[in-house]
């Protein structure tokens, strides 16, 4: 990749601002492309192009230069999604605004685990080439190695314009992002997009150390696609095992959870774990898939005691509905 690199302030949100106000400078157009259930962060860009409610709900101004569509699969499976999309963009009354960009993520963390096919991806990319629209690929939470390739969007064969990353960037969880554009996009002034806490000092050492050590060649990655596995086997047959409290499993790699038939099930059976010494979270418009990120480094036999506690829990769960219902 020939990509520059720009090391913003230090969380998910400062690069996904940076990204948005340099598609704006580099196309002079306003309007972005944001899909449902996106999420990339709380500041007053970025929360432009977050779908969840509860968080627009904090901004306290109009959220604007947006426009949201709907993501893969999000009108039902066998849909085509960018049909509407690619129809606005070639129809000068559609009202919408030649964007300067589209903004996504391979899979959507926050939104539910809800993972883009590698043909949506692909047909997207496509897309935005033909009408001269930068694409950037929110990688914060997927990336880094988290789907089983160091960016999420390798296995789709895409290159996307700007890329974002942080999260897991600096290999111990400190506070690092990091803005990668192609060299034509990097048009900044001097001072035009700065800020006290760029980089951080600490992390520039564990970040390199990480890439390092786990990048050197595909065994980190090759482990990470075979937990991935595990973890998708294990829920699968939760999923397949209580039908009343499960509808699938969604995800990628070691980014998947389970979709729960309602929010109350998936507190139930987080709140079960967490007494168990577990900690686990839903994601989700209704907090209704429970989701499992545990870190890239763990063992096979940690995460087999943590699925197995979340078995527990899922029994407890059906077992306390099932007497209820009786």
């Amino acid at each position: 990749m020939d990509h520059v690199a720009q090391f913003t302030g230090p969380t998910g949100t400062n690069a996904v601002e940076a990204a948005m106000k340099l598609a704006r400078k580099v196309t002079g157009r306003e309007n972005i492309v944001a899909f449902t259930n996106g999420f990339h962060g709380v500041s007053l860009g970025a929360l432009a192009a977050t779908g969840n409610q509860h968080h627009r709900g904090g901004a306290g101004t109009v959220l604007a230069n947006v426009t949201r569509l709907p993501y893969d699969g999000y009108t039902g499976a066998g849909e085509d999604s960018l049909l509407l999309f690619e129809t606005m963009l070639n129809d000068n009354s559609s009202g919408l605004d030649k964007p300067a960009a589209v903004l996504f993520e391979v899979v959507q963390g926050e939104g539910g685990l809800n993972a883009a096919s590698m043909e949506w991806l692909q047909r997207l990319e496509k897309i935005c080439r033909k009408h001269d629209i930068l694409l950037i690929a929110d990688d914060i939470q997927a990336g880094c190695g988290r789907t089983g390739t160091f960016f999420s969007f390798e296995p789709a064969g895409i290159k996307p314009d700007i890329i974002t990353l942080s999260k897991s960037l600096s290999g111990m969880g400190l506070p690092f992002a990091l803005v990668l554009m192609h060299p034509e996009l990097d048009q900044w002034e001097p001072g035009e997009h700065n800020g006290t806490f760029r980089g951080n000092n600490h992390a520039f050492i564990t970040a390199r150390k990480a890439l390092e050590t786990f990048w050197k060649d595909d065994v980190f990655a090759s482990e990470v696609r075979a937990k991935g596995e595990l973890l998708t086997k294990r829920m699968q047959a939760l999923v397949d095992r209580f039908p009343q409290l499960f509808e699938k499993v969604k995800g990628r790699g070691m980014m998947q959870g389970i979709a729960c038939r309602d929010g109350d099930i998936a507190d139930a059976i987080t709140t079960k774990c967490f007494e168990r010494g577990l900690i686990i979270e839903t994601a989700g418009p209704n907090d209704e898939v429970v989701k499992c990120l545990c870190p890239l480094i763990i063992t096979e036999a940690e995460l087999t005691q943590g699925l197995d506690w979340l078995e527990e829990a899922i029994k407890e769960t059906a077992g306390e509905r099932l007497k209820k219902a009786s």
